[in-house]
C-alpha cells in the first residue's frame, strides 16, 4: 500500500470529487481513479460505491477515511517537527479553519501559499466557530477562516472574504428532496446533523436553533464525511455552508438552498487575525484566500 494512494483517497473524500482531488494532488483524474482502484484491490474491500459519475463512501470506506486521516495528520506533524528541529529559525504560520466548511477555497489557498513560500512552516487545525475564536484570542493560531457571528472588533483584522448561500443536504430518497428551496419550519420533524466535537455541541446547537431557526432534534458527527454518511442513511439533514453555487454530484444526496421568510440565508466568511501579528505573511495568505472566492 502506497502512501500516495491513501492521500489520493482522502483528497477524493474531502473534495467529494475525483476531478477536484486530481487538481489538489496535481495529477490526472484517471490516475486518481486507477490508484484508488489499486488501493481497493490491495485491501480487498470497496471503499467507494460508484454511481455513474458520482460516488458515496461504503461503511468500510468511512472507517478507512477516519483512521487514515488521523495517521496522516500524525505523519504530517512528525515531518513538520523534524524539519523544525533542523531549522529552528524557520517561520511558522498557524492557521485554523471551520471543520464544517464545505468549500474548497481554503485547501486551494494553502496549496498556493505553500508553493510561493516554501520556507514557511504551516500548522493547520480545524474546529467550530468558538474553537477558532478561542484559539485566536489565546494566540494558539495566527489566522482563522471563520464565519461572522459577532460584531467586528477593532482588536482584530476583519478581512471579509465572501457572502455565501446556505444549503441543507438531505437524502435523495426523502420526499423533501424534490423541493427547490426550503425553510427551517419545514424541517422541524427531521433531526439536524451538526459537525461538532463534544466540547462545542451545546454552542452549535444553540446557534442553529436560536439564530438559524431549526426547531427539531440535533445529532452530531465528528467530521463532514461522517455527517454525509448519516445523511445517506436518512438519519437527518445537514446544514452546509461555504458553497458558492448549487452544483453537487452525489446522486444519493440532494442539496437544497435554505431560505428564511422567503429570503436566502447567507453566511459571511472572513479571515481574522490580531492587529500587529506578522502582518506580511497573514495579509499575503488572506489575499490568496480571497482570490479563491472570486
Amino acid at each position: 500500500m502506497l502512501l500516495k494512494q491513501i492521500k489520493y483517497f482522502l483528497a477524493v473524500v474531502e473534495t467529494n470529487s475525483f476531478s477536484e482531488a486530481a487538481e489538489r494532488c496535481f495529477i490526472s483524474q484517471s490516475a486518481v481513479s486507477q490508484q484508488i482502484k489499486a488501493l481497493e484491490n490491495e485491501l480487498g474491500v470497496e471503499l467507494l460505491e460508484r454511481h455513474n459519475r458520482t460516488f458515496s463512501l461504503t461503511p468500510a470506506g468511512s472507517v478507512f477515511y477516519r483512521k487514515c486521516s488521523v495517521l496522516l495528520n500524525d505523519l504530517d506533524a512528525a515531518v513538520r517537527e523534524t524539519k523544525a528541529a533542523a531549522r529552528e529559525d524557520r517561520p511558522i504560520l498557524r492557521i485554523g479553519y471551520l471543520k464544517c466548511y464545505g468549500g474548497y477555497e481554503f485547501q486551494n489557498a494553502i496549496s498556493e501559499f505553500s508553493e510561493k513560500n516554501p520556507d514557511i512552516e504551516l500548522h493547520i487545525e480545524n474546529g467550530n466557530h468558538e474553537d477558532l475564536y478561542e484559539a485566536l484570542r489565546d494566540n494558539r493560531v495566527d489566522l482563522v477562516l471563520n464565519d461572522q457571528r459577532r460584531a467586528f472588533s477593532d482588536d482584530y483584522v476583519n478581512f471579509e472574504l465572501a457572502d455565501t448561500h446556505c444549503y441543507i443536504e438531505i437524502s435523495s430518497r426523502n420526499p423533501i428532496s424534490n423541493q427547490n428551496r426550503i425553510e427551517p419550519d419545514a424541517l422541524k420533524n427531521i433531526p439536524c446533523i451538526l459537525v461538532a466535537g463534544k466540547n462545542q455541541q451545546v454552542n452549535e446547537e444553540t446557534y442553529y436553533r436560536d439564530i438559524v431557526g431549526f426547531k427539531g432534534n440535533f445529532i452530531f458527527a465528528e467530521t463532514l464525511p461522517d455527517a454525509r454518511i448519516m445523511v445517506v442513511s436518512q438519519k437527518g439533514f445537514l446544514p452546509i455552508e461555504g458553497i458558492r453555487d448549487d452544483s453537487f454530484f452525489d446522486s444519493s444526496i440532494t442539496r437544497i438552498p435554505l431560505f428564511k421568510k422567503d429570503v436566502p440565508v447567507t453566511r459571511k466568511y472572513c479571515a481574522f487575525w490580531k492587529q500587529g501579528r506578522n502582518e506580511q505573511y497573514l495579509s499575503e495568505f488572506a489575499e490568496i484566500l480571497k482570490k479563491q472566492f472570486l
